[in-house]
């Protein structure tokens, strides 16, 4: 509640108050969330402070305790976007709730005819979510998104793309696809999850802006140090004000009717494509430095058995294999062996 307040008073703009009560952990050691006892926290929320509220679902069983404590909107998280026949089962729960739903208010309608203020006792009453919103999934995989989005579609529920990336890695090439196949669908953002690291939530929020996405899904804490999970990602209150969240965009909000997306332009496409570029640039010279370790390592079992560091035989076998590589793939093999001649007397000085 005290962060719900807090963001209540630092959020400029129109917000949905996310908390997942069941969280699909990693290791059955760590935290796995308060349960469905956590849901009567998110209905003090919503009741209190006015807030619509939404809560991650991973099994039918959920959805219908979420649906039962009035949570407004419904996320589905990576791992179980990874599932299909876990999204069906989500998708097929939504389904025979919107059934329910619909009953429910067939029979308020008849009631009222009757003169009669109470529903049959028979019945429970389930909340219908205003929309549902799905991640990608843990491996980058647009055809499964997508995949995901045409299942969850079928509910009649508005749906929302959420793009968090892969381990930390950001996949434009992955949201692009997405976005380009898709772009009535919106689609959010996710730096927390995508960066795993606070400090850099605000520089990926600018991503929002230049590749004309439709909003953000942060996480944030009033006591960071304190939280029970993911705490390295989480923003303070305080900070919403400086970040801008939606800056050149028109709020978001949750009603049946969504908002349309963001139109692509010439531009927001560039942006797109320089993303990918920009994240392809990052992996190479990671795989650069990481190949440049491995050779300070071969350069110790070198000296400790002393072999020199030039093996004329190894380096033949290498620039026979790029001549391979470099046929395949298209590319210039006089640029490859330029390329791996610098890389190449790199390593041998990392061998010294």
């Amino acid at each position: 509640m005290d962060t719900a307040r807090a963001i209540k008073a630092q959020c400029s703009v129109p917000f949905i108050f996310r908390a997942g009560v069941w969280k699909p952990r990693t290791r059955p050691d760590t935290y796995q969330g308060a349960g469905e006892e956590g849901l009567a926290w998110l209905a003090e929320v919503k009741q209190t402070l006015g807030i619509p509220v939404a809560t991650e679902v991973a099994t039918p069983e959920h959805v219908t305790a979420a649906l039962k404590a009035g949570i407004d909107c419904l996320w589905i998280g990576a791992r179980t976007s990874a599932n299909p026949i876990a999204v069906q089962a989500i998708v097929d729960a939504l389904g025979a709730q919107n059934t329910e739903h619909r009953n429910n208010r067939a029979d308020r309608l008849r009631t009222q005819i009757d003169n009669v203020c109470t529903l049959s006792a028979e019945r429970s009453v389930l909340c219908q979510p205003k929309a549902v919103l799905i991640k990608n999934p843990v491996n980058a995989d647009a055809a499964l998104w997508l995949g995901n989005i045409e299942r969850l579609e079928k509910t009649g529920l508005p749906v929302m793309a959420v793009h968090r990336g892969c381990n930390h890695q950001p996949c434009w090439s992955m949201a692009h696809a997405v976005r380009t196949a898709r772009p009535d669908v919106p689609m959010l953002l996710d730096p927390s999850h995508m960066s795993g690291d606070a400090n850099q939530v605000p520089t990926l929020l600018k991503k929002i802006a230049e590749l004309g996405l439709d909003g953000a899904m942060v996480e944030v804490h009033c006591c960071p140090e304190k939280a029970l999970s993911d705490n390295a990602q989480q923003i303070t209150p305080d900070s919403l004000n400086g970040l801008k969240l939606f800056e050149g965009l028109t709020s978001l909000t949750i009603s049946n009717n969504l908002k349309q997306p963001q139109t692509t332009s010439n531009n927001t496409e560039l942006s797109w494509l320089r993303a990918e570029i920009d994240e392809l640039d990052e992996r190479l010279w990671d795989t650069i430095a990481a190949r440049m370790d491995v050779s300070r390592r071969i350069g110790e079992w070198k000296k400790a058995h002393g072999v020199t560091p030039l093996q004329p035989d190894r380096y033949q076998t290498i620039v026979e294999r790029i001549n391979e590589l470099t046929n395949e793939r298209g590319l210039s093999t006089d640029f490859a062996l330029q390329l791996f001649d610098l890389i190449h007397k790199e390593s041998l000085k990392q061998q010294e």
